[in-house]
């Protein structure tokens, strides 16, 4: 779905990504893992067309995705969450929902005149399709709640339906755990892999909780100083003495990547 070609992004003369190539199936949940400073939020920023490669090329189900902005990506399909997420605080989950499609007609002051009875049929689809996203999710309960008012877990659940609002070939999503309680983190965990199996989706995402990310991913890339260090299984590079080292800085096996919720990758 998603192929790295050689990918370098610079940032003066410091070489934030170096060289680096690696694919992103189509059907799979690939997950992207590595020390902070590794080059990884570097990495889904330059994917998701927030910076423009240094070198090196980036295709989106074969087709080039050089100097395409981030709307024009949304547009294709290749949809990205943050850590920190992004709702409309003072709008409900609902609205937060009904807001993601492009193009709605009701945007167009000339529509409200002349094509009030388009819009109502768009929004009331818009609508049934937010309600359907609040019970795939198990959400209902907060459906009226002011999204600035929810838990992290639950904005990271509210993300999460945004992307399902949208016709998403593939997803970058970035520390859907971090700062989310071992319950909701379940629950989000359980929503991908439906995602993915149900529905198609294709994921990456960067995570740090080493126990999330062998629940759901398969490959697993890990990447140190702008490169990459290792490919493979979650039990393949949680061994794997390089991932140790660069994780732990001791040569020592058996001994898996500490966990870790800082926010800088």
């Amino acid at each position: 779905m998603i192929k790295v070609d050689a990918i370098s992004k610079h940032f003066g003369g410091v070489r934030a990504i170096d060289n680096v190539s690696f694919e992103i199936k189509k059907g799979s949940i690939t997950g992207l893992i590595g020390p902070n400073g590794a080059g990884k939020t570097t990495m889904f920023n330059t994917i998701a067309g927030l910076h423009k490669p240094t070198h090196g090329r980036i295709l989106l189900d074969n087709e080039d995705m050089d100097g395409l902005a981030p709307h024009q990506l949304f547009d294709r399909g290749l949809l990205r969450t943050f850590q920190l997420a992004h709702e409309f605080s003072t709008m409900t989950v609902l609205e937060n929902l009904m807001m993601v499609p492009a193009n709605q007609l009701g945007e167009k002051l000339v529509n409200t005149w002349i094509r009030r009875s388009a819009i109502k049929k768009q929004e009331r689809e818009i609508r049934q399709k937010a309600e359907e996203v609040i019970d795939f999710l198990k959400i209902g309960h907060v459906a009226r709640e002011l999204a600035g008012n929810l838990s992290g877990g639950q904005k990271k659940l509210l993300e999460l339906g945004r992307t399902m609002m949208v016709d998403a070939k593939v997803v970058l999503l970035d520390e859907v755990g971090a700062g989310v309680n071992r319950t909701l983190l379940g629950e989000i965990g359980d929503a991908i892999i439906k995602l993915n199996r149900e529905r198609g989706y294709t994921f990456c995402m960067i995570e740090h909780d080493m126990d999330f990310i062998a629940k759901l991913c398969d490959p697993v890339i890990v990447m140190a100083d702008g490169k990459i260090l290792a490919q493979g299984t979650a039990a393949e590079v949680t061994s794997n003495e390089a991932v140790i080292e660069a994780y732990l800085g001791t040569g020592v096996k058996n001994k898996k990547p500490a966990a870790s919720s800082e926010a800088r990758s």
